[in-house]
């Protein structure tokens, strides 16, 4: 393990106490997310990214063929798209993967003070199934665009349109978990009332 790393998580670790101690709950939100963050990102190379990326060109290799409009080639994390003109190769990479996003929510949600920590779990979950069906959208999105369009849309579909699409869909995210919307609430009373039905039968 990268000795700095060590270091700096004591450190992260040591002042994030300082900060609870003191009952500073804005630095102590900023200080932990943004160091789990880090720490987190840290981790996730190279194994977690990889199979994160491995998962998503599988799926979207699998969408890909059942509409016939192109194919995945799994070793190298790279979906062929199909058109009338030459295949186009978009490789599922790291930024691609969508994982950076996924990270950065759950790393907010678990310091969000507002949050009891089962509705830091709920969320967490929510946010990161959100995320990847996003992500899913846009990557399909920009197969699509490709595959009627040609190669020449490429750029536009992956650098422009999918990144908005994505995006406005990260914001809804954001707005409805973290300004505790009607919205928000009434899924997460959804799942801990289901939770609670769930043990009292158990308990029968």
């Amino acid at each position: 393990m990268n000795i700095y790393l060590i270091i700096g998580s004591i450190v992260w670790f040591y002042v994030l106490s300082l900060f609870k101690r003191a009952k500073l709950t804005a630095f102590f939100f900023i200080w932990g997310s943004v160091g789990l963050f880090f720490i987190l990102i840290f981790f996730s190379s190279p194994y977690w990214s990889w199979l994160w990326t491995h998962n998503i060109t599988l799926l979207m290799g699998w969408l890909s063929s059942l509409t016939k409009v192109g194919r995945a080639i799994p070793k190298y994390n790279i979906i062929s798209i199909f058109n009338s003109y030459e295949p186009v190769n978009m490789t599922i990479d790291y930024e691609c993967s969508g994982i950076i996003e996924t990270l950065a929510f759950v790393c907010l949600v678990s310091f969000f003070p507002i949050f009891d920590r089962y509705q830091k779990l709920f969320f967490s979950l929510l946010g990161a199934g959100w995320i990847f069906l996003a992500n899913v959208l846009r990557l399909y999105l920009i197969i699509l665009l490709v595959h009627f369009g040609g190669g020449s849309y490429f750029y536009l579909a992956h650098s422009i349109i999918g990144r908005i699409i994505f995006y406005i869909l990260a914001i809804v995210l954001y707005y409805n978990v973290f300004t505790s919307s009607q919205l928000a609430q009434s899924l997460y009373s959804s799942w801990h009332r289901l939770i609670q039905r769930t043990r009292n039968l158990k308990g029968h």
